[in-house]
């Protein structure tokens, strides 16, 4: 079994937690810097100044946390259509990823991207729900209550734990 990333989206869908297993590929440099033409007439001018890496890879990892949570709430909405009143959302597979879901009480969302061979994880998200959030993040007097503004989730224990918790499945 394979965890490729894992997400926590809050009452407010935010992104308020994600976690990589496996890297991001390496943009090779002629996929950031645009092509350049010289005109006999005019000096060559310099590439436009590019961001930095860790920026992109912030909005990358954003990006995919806002398409994450579209295609968790579109789908949601189209199985309570179909299926009723009974919310029996817990996976969709492709051919490339598996996405489990798994929703509590208050409206945390969590998501893992796994491979597609990996059986039902809704018993582990909810482990991790019950062992990891609860103990580490909500019990802690200073972890705030509400993510306003999209601030996430930083505590050392949680991710430790989570990250041990993970690799312990791999």
């Amino acid at each position: 079994m394979v965890v490729y990333s894992f997400y926590i989206f809050d009452r407010h869908t935010e992104c308020i937690y994600s976690k990589s297993w496996l890297p991001p590929p390496a943009a090779s440099s002629t996929d950031i810097l645009p092509p350049t033409h010289s005109h006999p007439q005019q000096p060559p001018q310099p590439p436009p100044q590019q961001p930095t890496s860790s920026i992109l890879t912030q909005k990358q990892s954003s990006d995919n946390a806002k398409l994450i949570f579209g295609t968790v709430f579109s789908l949601r909405n189209m199985v309570r259509k179909l299926g009723g009143s009974d919310d029996a959302f817990i996976s969709y597979r492709t051919a490339q990823y598996k996405l489990h879901y798994y929703e509590t009480a208050s409206n945390l969302r969590f998501v893992m991207l796994t491979d597609v061979a990996t059986l039902s994880m809704r018993n582990v998200l909810h482990q991790i729900y019950i062992n990891l959030w609860v103990e580490y993040v909500v019990k802690n007097p200073l972890s705030p209550v509400e993510h306003k503004g999209g601030e996430g989730v930083r505590n050392e224990l949680f991710e430790l734990g989570l990250d041990q918790f993970v690799r312990g499945l791999m």
